[in-house]
């Protein structure tokens, strides 16, 4: 059964008990609500949430495990011998399932009948060509043992969506029965829905935490296996990056120091475009424009934020590289010889931040209170000086929040920096020539022709984990800063 029908079922479901249920306590009151300790909404809404939560969290788990179950039992079942030297287990259970999801994609296309896909065994000479045929992703000959692997692969998948809907079902039918049988007049209702939507709430807020557990447990297992397998002061005191896919990171170079030249120099560009554009813009809209003018530029102005990053990119590449070339390059003064540049990149970056540092400085000087820039007129104060003496002190934890905002989205991005300036890993100062960025090389080094286990690909966690602890001091000191200045006005 597709997912999106087992999902509208228990739905249904849910619906089912929420109406029996009210119409089971109305009938048991005599219609009178005022023997009901709770309103007749309250012992459906108990009803619905007891059918549909616990099957939809079935769901989810069983969602969640079987990949993992089925992975386990398909790989262990993949004899040692059926696997080549240049190969790995890892790498044979891929081709395994690029399989299995041609077979699906072949039967769903009429190439290959399902009796035919459950049934091959001795004759598989055409099997790639068939699939390849129907559209499917195939990068070599399958052979016998990653036939057998695919077909018991799909069985154990097919098996185990059947058992997940009869379970869910099952559930869910239980949960609203359960909810009926419990349906009377003196229930409290009520008190049951009222907790069960607090621990949905407690759950729902949990999600952002877990999956930041989640995401730097990841990243620091895969590190700690980086520097197992590569010194750790090499890495991070290096200024050669030179990753080589032929060998074991014998021969390669992996020094993040010109990454982080690179990171932060193409940043601190962005910034020096974004912060003064995008701070007196914001000035502007909220202090001088009128209610006009500030209705039609500020939508305007965050239109910017809504544009691709990969049609910046193409914007550095094909315009802003070409113009600072022909003013910069051999025809003007001679120092670009390129148009991928850290000034390439910068500057179009720096317009893509303008709206993050605009819209959330306008939002925070809006919210001084008028009596403060009341006060600096009834003292003498111009415009201006109140603007300069009040309003941007009283505002400036909210702004240091706004330009951190920006440093941390320049600090992240990846496809501005891998159009526009280039993917060279140098230690420069001159702003004319082409430099890469941290997250660039996660990009290159995970899709890389080296094995997942080897440093040349383990890097690129390494490399996530230094970006991760950066933003998380750049947070540390901003919080700082804003607590500091923030004290003068309590």
């Amino acid at each position: 059964m597709p997912l999106l029908w087992l999902f509208l079922i228990v739905l249904a479901i849910a619906g089912a008990a929420f109406v029996l249920a009210r119409m089971r306590v109305m009938a048991m009151s005599g219609q009178d609500r005022r023997s009901l300790h709770s309103l007749p909404n309250y012992y459906g809404s108990n009803a619905a949430m007891k059918s549909a939560i616990p099957a939809l969290l079935v769901l989810v788990i069983w969602l969640i495990a079987q990949p993992f179950y089925v992975n386990s039992v398909v790989s262990g079942a993949i004899p040692d011998s059926d696997i080549a030297e240049t190969s790995s287990r890892s790498l044979v259970l891929a081709e395994v399932r690029r399989a299995a999801d041609g077979i699906d994609l072949a039967i769903a296309t009429g190439n290959m009948t399902e009796d035919e896909a459950r049934n091959m065994r001795a004759d598989i000479s055409d099997v790639t060509q068939r699939l390849s045929d129907a559209g499917a992703i195939v990068t070599s000959q399958i052979t016998q043992p990653i036939l057998r692997a695919a077909q018991q692969f799909r069985v154990m998948n097919s098996t185990g969506y059947q058992l997940m809907s009869i379970v869910v079902l099952l559930i869910a039918v239980a949960g609203g029965l359960w909810a009926f049988k419990e349906t009377r007049p003196d229930f409290r209702a009520r008190n049951v829905v009222e907790q069960g939507v607090r621990v949905l709430l407690i759950a729902a807020a949990s999600i952002a935490i877990l999956t930041t557990l989640g995401i730097v447990l990841s990243l620091v297992f895969n590190t700690i296996e980086f520097f197992r397998l590569y010194p750790a002061s090499e890495f991070f005191f290096g200024t050669s990056w030179a990753p080589s896919f032929s060998g074991r990171g014998g021969s390669s170079d992996l020094g993040i120091l010109p990454l982080l030249w690179g990171t932060f120099y193409i940043s601190i560009v962005a910034l020096i475009v974004a912060v003064p554009i995008g701070l007196f813009s914001a000035i502007y809209l909220s202090e001088y424009a009128s209610p006009k003018v500030r209705a039609f530029a500020k939508p305007m102005l965050e239109v910017l934020a809504g544009i691709p990053t990969i049609v910046y990119g193409l914007f550095a590449l094909l315009t802003v590289g070409p113009l600072l070339v022909s003013v910069f390059g051999d025809d003007g003064l001679g120092w670009m010889q390129a148009g991928t540049a850290v000034m390439t990149a910068g500057l179009v970056m720096g317009i893509m931040l303008i709206p993050f540092v605009s819209s959330l400085s306008d939002d925070i000087i809006n919210a001084v209170p008028q009596a403060m820039r009341d006060g600096s007129y009834g003292l003498g104060a111009t415009q201006s000086e109140t603007i300069r003496q009040v309003v941007l002190p009283a505002a400036l934890p909210g702004i240091v929040g706004a330009i951190l905002l920006a440093a941390s989205r320049a600090i992240g991005e990846t496809m501005i920096v891998v159009l526009g300036a280039g993917a060279a890993a140098r230690l420069s100062l001159n702003p004319f020539e082409a430099m890469t960025t941290v997250t660039a090389k996660i990009v290159s080094q995970l899709t890389g022709d080296s094995d997942f286990a080897s440093p040349e690909a383990l890097v690129a966690f390494a490399l996530g984990m230094t970006l991760f602890v950066i933003t998380l001091g750049l947070n540390i000191f901003a919080l700082y800063i804003v607590r500091k200045y923030r004290e003068q006005y309590e």
